[in-house]
């Protein structure tokens, strides 16, 4: 009797790991003596690719720069990713698993790393907020459509003419 490949679906976490972080405090010491708080700019990337058969990576990259001022007082720039071996699942969801399904696996250790890069760095506790992926995914769909759709010649219609 043949041994037959199983058609199961397959999600499995192989690794979650710290792919790259960086700090920077440019205006050190003098930022530590502002009394003013700081504007907080955050910046949410999410990205994925295909490592072997069946075998993915899904990363969460976030930059964050915090102003007093003119002044930067601090800018961190950093990168989670994970590992997952996913197989058997239909391919128009690969897409939905790995913007949406992985990056909330991976999201909860980026913040935790940060916040702690940025205790660490003399800062007071700072918090990313929780990330809704799934309303980022549809976001990013409904944009790259638009501009799919821009980008084909369409026809035109004068104002009031239907």
């Amino acid at each position: 009797m043949s041994a037959q490949p199983s058609t199961d679906t397959v999600f499995g976490i192989q690794r979650i790991y710290l792919k790259d972080l960086s700090l920077e405090i440019p205006n050190a010491p003098q930022v530590f003596l502002e009394t003013q708080p700081p504007a907080v700019e955050i910046q949410l990337d999410v990205g994925a690719q295909t490592v072997a058969d069946g075998i993915h990576e899904a990363t969460v990259t976030v930059t964050i720069t915090t102003r007093i001022g003119q002044n930067t007082a601090f800018l961190v720039e950093a990168k989670q990713a994970g590992i997952f071996e996913i197989r058997n699942l239909p391919a128009e969801q690969l897409p939905l698993v790995l913007n949406v399904v992985c990056p909330n696996i991976v999201y909860p250790y980026l913040r935790a790393n940060v916040a702690d890069v940025i205790q660490r760095a003399g800062f007071p506790p700072m918090h990313m907020a929780e990330i809704n992926f799934e309303a980022l995914y549809q976001q990013r769909l409904a944009q790259q459509q638009a501009e799919e759709a821009a980008a084909r010649p369409g026809i035109y219609v004068p104002n009031g003419a239907r």
